[in-house]
């Protein structure tokens, strides 16, 4: 048996030990590229392979591998060689007019693009445009929805309630308010099949309405909890009991700073009256069309989620009990919401989805 050969001596110069410290330093370099270099650095103090992999933890034929390839092609030995396979047949002008046609038109007698009609006019096959969408992150079958407020205050609401947010005031307590109404108690025409290997669970998409109730919560900004009470109705009355509730809750020596939405039962003179008897509550109303203001709603999405969309309820107690479940199991541990942004940060945002907007029209305004 022949003797074993000798792992090549690895030297380098200036500028490829400094390219090799970049390749490791740089936080944009690959995992591997920056493992390889890595190993030429440590191959170049010197050793063994065997001792370099047991001190790196890698394996020994990685640490001979890449140092063989280095030792044979230098710098240009430890990127990836190019892939096996028949050449890209589709040109970059033919994907530049897929994308281009996609975004700037729509097909005769149709709103948006589906990967056949697109197929048809381009020449490609519909798998071929499926590749070019997803690979520029194009989905012309889906439409989302906004609606921009037009409160002539927005700009002053959203600094007030991003303030609160960012810098609560002392001695007291931040709480985003809202109702949740119509929340409805539904029951299956069938029962459901379980969750199987293989199969997720399984319900009719019809139903029997076992009643409604209202849900009325408050989050607490600082701490995650919330205070709930359902109720069969929502009007002004409900409104006002809900806030003798948290009047009750919330210690006498903390003022509350209310955050609330422009619904009509939290504007009656009755609220007015009560607000007036307690000064230390503060209301501040979210701009119009702005729900996302209020953290609130964030929980809302969570119970929908988690506790009312696969929810089974033969009556409006048993959808309540659910509610208050869920409650209680978020003020076992509680988790506040972490805003980022700044006022300021949103206000350029929604400057920039105007700009956009107007642009798509064909408008291009001055601000």
């Amino acid at each position: 048996m022949g003797a074993n050969k000798r792992a090549p001596a690895i030297e380098l110069t200036d500028e490829e030990r400094e390219a090799l410290e970049g390749y490791a330093r740089r936080r944009t370099t690959s995992q591997a590229l920056a493992l390889r270099a890595r190993i030429i650095l440590r191959c170049a103090q010197g050793g063994e392979n065997t001792a370099i992999a047991a001190e790196m933890r890698i394996s020994r034929s990685a640490v001979g591998r890449w140092r063989s390839r280095f030792a044979e092609q230098r710098l240009d030995g430890l990127h990836d060689e190019p892939r096996p396979g028949a050449p890209r047949k589709i040109s970059d002008e033919a994907v530049e007019r897929v994308i281009v046609r996609t975004l700037e038109s729509t097909p005769k007698g149709a709103t948006h693009w589906s990967t056949r009609d697109m197929a048809k006019q381009s020449g490609l096959s519909h798998s071929t445009i499926g590749r070019i969408w997803r690979a520029f992150g194009l989905k012309p079958h889906r439409s989302e929805t906004f609606q921009l407020s037009n409160d002539p205050l927005f700009v002053e609401k959203v600094r007030d309630i991003v303030g609160l947010y960012l810098n609560p005031p002392e001695s007291a307590v931040v709480l985003c308010v809202d109702e949740k109404s119509q929340v409805q108690a539904l029951n299956r025409m069938q029962p459901a099949l379980p969750m199987m290997t293989g199969r997720p669970e399984m319900q009719t998409h019809t139903y029997v309405r076992n009643g409604t109730t209202a849900l009325f919560a408050a989050l607490d900004v600082a701490t995650g909890r919330v205070l709930g009470q359902c109720r069969r109705r929502h009007r002004a009355t409900e409104f006002l009991k809900f806030l003798n509730q948290i009047d009750a809750a919330v210690p006498t020596r903390l003022d509350v700073h209310v955050v609330l939405d422009n619904l009509s039962t939290h504007k009656t003179p009755a609220v007015h009256r009560w607000l007036l008897r307690h000064p230390r509550f503060h209301v501040h109303f979210t701009p119009t069309y702005s729900s996302w203001l209020n953290q609130v709603e964030r929980w809302f999405a969570l119970l929908e989620q988690k506790a009312l969309k696969r929810g089974v309820h033969r009556s409006t107690l048993e959808l309540e009990k659910a509610i208050y479940e869920f409650i209680e199991v978020t003020n076992d541990k509680p988790r506040p919401y972490l805003w980022t942004k700044s006022a300021d940060d949103i206000l350029a945002s929604i400057k920039r989805f105007c700009g956009r907007t107007l642009a798509s029209q064909g408008l291009f305004p001055d601000f």
